[in-house]
């Protein structure tokens, strides 16, 4: 099960909606993560996008929703903004504030809007003598801004969205890489030097699955962030054993 919640329009196409939710990271005082409202922005909707895009749906619109204060919407919208950049889009952004109520920590609610042929769904379409791999690194919090190489970029994301031999690609988020594993292939084993139950906040990194051809390719894009795990299935030798 995919963290999007896809609504049928007619016979052929779904509207398809990706949420993500910031608290307690900003610039009030009562915040665990302190930082810029634009760096909120971005790796809010960074969530929300790479959770739509990974299913196939082409984006339409964004929704923003600001608890923070008035003065906090245009450094959010600056983030919003910087990932639809580098995703190479250039959409409409709607939302609002709450600026009656002050809160003493920060909070954030981030929409992606979206559509999807039925017949063009990246999910359950997996090969069974498929290859898997995580790019990137789980990280949170604090990690997040020390580590930023260890993050999938998006523009990295969005050429594995386009690469042929890639069927599916699930961000990883806060329950971490064992969660998104169980939810494809139940309890199954699986070895990995990667911290498998560790939060990987603003999916820092992705679960894929792609044809093993690609393999060497997909090492040559990914560079150290690329972490096989597939030396069962007859895979070449992974980083994960």
């Amino acid at each position: 099960m995919r963290d999007v919640l896809c609504v049928p329009l007619d016979e052929e196409n779904e509207l398809v909606l990706a949420t993500d939710c910031s608290g307690g990271i900003g610039l009030k005082q009562d915040d665990v993560v302190n930082v810029p409202y634009d760096v909120v922005g971005y790796y809010g909707a960074r969530v929300a996008w790479m959770e739509l895009m990974s299913i196939g749906a082409t984006p339409k619109a964004f929704v923003l929703q600001n608890f923070v204060n008035d003065h906090a919407w245009h450094a959010l919208v600056a983030g919003v903004q910087q990932t639809m950049k580098e995703l190479q889009l250039s959409l409409p952004i709607t939302g609002s504030s709450e600026s009656n109520m002050p809160l003493m920590q920060s909070a954030v609610g981030f929409v992606a809007v979206g559509t999807v042929r039925k017949e063009e769904k990246r999910i359950n379409i997996t090969p069974t003598d498929a290859c898997w791999a995580v790019i990137g690194e789980p990280l949170v919090g604090e990690a997040v801004i020390q580590k930023k190489d260890r993050i999938i970029p998006l523009s990295l994301f969005r050429t594995l969205l386009q690469l042929d031999g890639v069927y599916e690609i699930i961000p990883v988020g806060s329950k971490g890489i064992w969660h998104e594993w169980k939810l494809v292939h139940g309890e199954r084993p699986l070895r990995c030097s990667l911290p498998l139950h560790a939060s990987a906040g603003p999916a820092t990194c992705v679960l894929i699955s792609y044809d093993r051809a690609q393999q060497h390719f997909l090492q040559s894009l990914a560079g150290p962030l690329f972490y096989d795990f597939s030396r069962e299935r007859g895979c070449p030798k992974s980083q994960c054993n």
